[in-house]
């Protein structure tokens, strides 16, 4: 094996996360998703625009990507922790 390909080995394993190091990633993630909420909330102007007839807030649009990607972070750790075979038995 060449240098490249060892070089390229062990930095693929040190990407592996798993146990107490992607907990306490998982839970700076969803502060940072919630601080993100929290400017679009009061950054974005509430202006609205009409979906099927009914109005609705331009600053819902972020809002739900938003929850999107923490509802993708919240199962990411859940399968992360059935694959480590449930140890941990939180939530």
């Amino acid at each position: 094996m060449s240098w490249f390909g060892r070089e390229l080995d062990r930095k693929v394993k040190g990407m592996q996360n798993t146990g107490p190091d992607l907990d306490r990633k998982y839970w700076v993630a969803l502060v940072l998703y919630g601080v993100l909420a929290l400017l679009v909330w009061f950054t974005m102007d509430a202006g609205t625009v009409l979906v099927h007839g009914k109005p609705v807030e331009l600053r819902l649009l972020p809002l739900i990507i938003l929850g999107g990607l923490a509802l993708r972070t919240v199962l990411a750790l859940h399968a992360d922790r059935i694959r480590r075979g449930g140890d941990g038995d939180k939530g």
